[in-house]
This record gives structure tokens, sequence and C-alpha cells, in this order.
């Protein structure tokens, strides 16, 4: 009786910009569940709020008015995704644009002005939404079949120059990732190009085709080791394929996990713009060794006299 309960409860949806809070929304109705949305003013897609069952628009940065919300409306789960144009943070005037409420300010006073990168926000986030009993769950689990697969995704194979550039470029995307610097990086013939850090992957990939402009460079993006598949999870679309192409790329290269945007349209777009696309499987974790084997201690003389006594 109590899952039976729990399965009629709607799910929250805390949605930025672009169309991946729009495929969530889907996803989470063919699963037979109800979408309660607080829609973040001046970022959500206008289809987005014929895709909810309830729907409300709450400022950036206004916490307080999310959890009342999301509680009246009876959400115990809440998925939150879709971007935030982060660098409008730093405009002038941004006090003015984004009022937070009391919860926003008390929250940004006790942990965030020490640490204001992505993960650390997000996290607190998470954790103040956990304290008035709205769990946050993983950000894909409606929409497995957007997610990169390992292989080669298009009918486009990447060469073995574009291998081994992904080969040489991986590990130290996965750094830079952890370490919550960017989550892609540009890189042709073992040399990195560009990597991405608060200006976005789209500005990134302008800026790569800017400085290599023979072309044929591959996208590496990736969520690092221990992404929290909670929130910013990593993603590209069909406008990341086509800025792909205007910037001369050949190949992309997406690690676990991260979100095609669309997937079919995705795939689709890269190979009408003769652009490989491959997943990078997961790194395997190695079987624990066998513990050695323990040498038996040969019998001494004396040892055997006192046995045959």
């Amino acid at each position: 009786m109590l899952y039976r309960v729990m399965d009629d409860r709607p799910i929250g949806l805390i949605a930025g910009n672009g169309q991946l809070p729009v495929l969530t929304a889907r996803g989470i109705h063919a699963a037979g569940r109800r979408v309660a949305c607080v829609g973040l003013a001046d970022q959500f897609d206008p289809q987005l709020p014929a895709c909810c069952d309830r729907f409300t628009k709450a400022g950036v940065i206004q916490l307080g008015k999310w959890i009342r919300v999301l509680r009246r409306l009876g959400c115990a789960e809440v998925i939150m995704v879709g971007g935030v144009c982060k660098a409008r943070v730093y405009q002038p005037m941004r006090v003015w644009r984004q009022l937070p409420d009391w919860r926003a300010a008390r929250l940004w006073y006790r942990v965030l002005r020490q640490d204001r990168r992505d993960q650390n926000i997000l996290a607190a986030v998470a954790d103040e939404l956990d304290h008035a009993g709205l769990h946050m769950i993983d950000s894909t689990t409606y929409i497995p079949e957007h997610l990169a697969t390992p292989g080669v995704l298009t009918r486009k194979r990447p060469t073995s120059e574009q291998m081994a550039d992904v080969q040489f470029a991986w590990g130290i995307l996965q750094q830079l990732a952890d370490l919550d610097v960017g989550q892609a990086m540009a890189v042709k013939d073992r040399d990195i190009i560009a990597v991405e850090a608060i200006e976005g992957t789209d500005r990134m990939i302008d800026r790569a085709g800017a400085l290599c402009r023979s072309g044929k460079w591959t996208l590496l993006k990736s969520g690092g080791t221990r992404k929290d598949m909670r929130f910013d999870v990593p993603t590209i679309g069909v406008k990341t394929i086509e800025r792909l192409k205007t910037a001369k790329a050949a190949c992309v290269a997406l690690g676990p996990g991260v979100i095609m945007i669309d997937k079919p349209r995705v795939i689709e777009a890269a190979d009408k713009a003769g652009i490989a696309i491959i997943g990078v499987a997961p790194p395997e974790t190695p079987e624990p060794p066998e513990p050695p084997e323990t040498p038996e201690t040969p019998e001494t003389p004396e040892a055997a006299s006192s046995t045959s006594a």
C-alpha cells in the first residue's frame, strides 16, 4: 500500500532552460506519473507549461518558493534539469535582476560565500531540499533512451588519429571535470586547443574553431569520475552539432551518462554534418587480487623427533 501511495505523488520538476526539461516531463508522463513543475523565470522553454500537470514560475534563486510550491503540490521526489546562464550572475545590476528570498540568502551566507563552483552550489541546494522533505533523484531516471552509450553512434566512424586524441586527452578531461573546472575540451594532434570553464560548451566550441582554423578537431564531453547524476549532467543537442560544424570539428567523444537531447535527432544531425560521435565506455573496475598463498613451513628435525616420540 505504501508503494501505491508513493506512486500517486507527482514528480517535482525544477526546470531551467533548453529542451531537456521538456523531454524529462514527457518521460515522467510516459512512466505513468504526474509532473508538478517550477519553471525558473527567464529560463524555461515556452513549450514546457503545456507538458506539465501543474506549473508555477519562480526566480532562479528563490529557493524558498520552490520548496513551498513543491510541498503544497504533494511532491516527495524532485528532478532538477535545464541550464541556467551563470555568466549573467556576474553582469552589472545582477542584484536587482535576481532577488533572493530569505532561504536562499541564508544558504549563501552559511555555505556558498566561500565556494561558488557549480557542484558546491547544487549540492547545497539538494541538501536544503532534502531537509524540507524533497528528495532529489537522478536527473536521467526518466530519459534513459537519451543517454550516450559506448561505441560508434553515427554512420561516420572516427579516424585512428581522432581515437588517439581521445585516448590522449580523456584522463585530463576527467581530472578537470572532477575539479569542477569544466566538462568539455577540444583537442587535435595530441594537443589541447581549448578547455571549457564558466563560458559553457558553446562558447568554448566557438573559441576552438577560431584557434584551429584548419578544423578536424575533436570535442570531448564528460562529467568526470565522481559525477553526481542528480544535477548538472553534461549534455549535447542538435544546436551543439550545428555549432561544431561551423567550427569545423570532425569528432565528438561522450562519456557515460552524457545526455543527448533528443538522441535520434542529434545522431541524424551529426550524420548530415559528417561528424563522428562515439561513446566512451566507463573504466572497468579491477577485481581485487587473490590473497597470496601462505608458504608451508618446513618441518624442523626437532619437531619431527617430537612427533615420532
